[in-house]
């Protein structure tokens, strides 16, 4: 009989231990699972139709890469908050109530330069003369080599009026959101195919045309010539819902970031009761890092590591070259930040992951 009462006690204690390692081991991958964290979903949709690739980000519109020709380079437009507000300008392609019409080559977010072996790639819209278009140059979108998780790789030609192959450009987008922050990282490699010559120039060279509330506030008209000399006025506009600001990394703020070197610059605003923010952040193996920032108070958001000897007043000369065959790579981060201020601290830590 005490047998038996031992034999039953021993089995009471196995099952127990037995329970408490099956719930030690069930508390331990339950906390492994809650720890995980899925990265959201991007997925692309190529309309060859229409000529776009469409971005989501869990079934939300981020962007779209659109490669249509409505402007003499392929562009990323319009570009969305994750809460779903548009930063880019609606001009030319979706006017919106308000906005300025000036500068119809701003439009969403794009890479080039003011001056290719002396052609202008910047600033050629729809708006230039037919018998001006000989001075300026084309990006051709070629082929979109891949769409793999979250990056979506592009070729492109940069021509000459006269059909000469000038650089074969190869870019990559990684599209990504933690939080409220959505990101692009864009990595744009330049193959020259022919000896080419970036010469310092203003207008240059990743570019981001703002909607109209990240603007900064004015009440007066201004006027910018371009490397031809061409003039465009800048109206005087109603400022109401108007309350974009610079910050750069260097302490700077508002119109003092123009023609200034930093690492990065925020635009910062409120749209609809809601703070808003885009980033931009520079490579330190980009050429000419840090570079100096094209950052207008009319929208347009600029970063220009080519035109030294402009925003230096001739103190610094670069004139970029490259022989045929050789190559050079740009990378930019482009933070999208909705429902609080990204602190410099955050931006920060973003710089620092990017440059690893």
């Amino acid at each position: 009989m005490l047998k038996i009462r031992l034999n039953c006690c021993l089995i009471l204690i196995l099952l127990s231990m037995s329970c408490k390692e099956k719930k030690e081991t069930a508390e331990s991958e339950n906390s492994v699972v809650s720890e995980v964290t899925m990265s959201p979903k991007v997925t692309f949709a190529n309309d060859t139709i229409n000529k776009k690739v469409e971005v989501r980000i869990e079934g939300n519109l981020f962007t779209s890469y659109v490669y249509d020709g409505q402007t003499p380079k392929p562009i990323l437009y319009p570009i969305l908050t994750k809460s779903g507000k548009t930063v880019t300008r609606g001009f030319p392609f979706e006017p919106r109530p308000n906005e300025r019409t000036d500068h119809p080559h701003h439009a969403g977010l794009w890479l080039n330069y003011g001056d290719v072996n002396g052609l202008d790639f910047w600033n050629n819209s729809y708006a230039i003369p037919a018998d001006e278009k000989h001075k300026y140059g084309t990006i051709y979108h070629q082929e979109v080599v891949s769409m793999n998780e979250n990056a979506l790789t592009i070729k492109a030609i940069w021509r000459s009026p006269d059909n000469v192959d000038l650089l074969e450009e190869t870019t990559s987008f990684v599209f990504a959101e933690e939080g409220n922050t959505r990101s692009i990282d864009r990595t744009t490699t330049l193959k020259a195919l022919q000896e080419v010559s970036l010469k310092d120039n203003k207008e240059g060279m990743l570019g981001m045309r703002m909607t109209r509330e990240l603007e900064l506030p004015s009440d007066k008209p201004a006027e910018y010539t371009d490397a031809e000399g061409n003039v465009t006025k800048v109206k005087a506009l109603n400022n109401e819902g108007v309350n974009g600001n610079y910050y750069s990394s260097g302490g700077l703020t508002g119109g003092d970031v123009w023609g200034t070197r930093n690492k990065w610059v925020k635009l910062e605003g409120i749209m609809n009761d809601e703070d808003v923010s885009v980033t931009i952040i520079d490579h330190q193996k980009n050429e000419g890092y840090p570079t100096y920032w094209h950052a207008r108070g009319y929208g347009l958001f600029a970063a220009n590591p080519l035109g030294q000897s402009i925003f230096s007043e001739g103190k610094e000369t670069l004139d970029f070259k490259l022989k045929q065959g050789e190559s050079t790579t740009f990378k930019y981060r482009i933070l999208v930040h909705n429902g609080s201020a990204l602190s410099k601290e955050a931006i920060d830590q973003s710089f620092k992951e990017f440059n690893q």
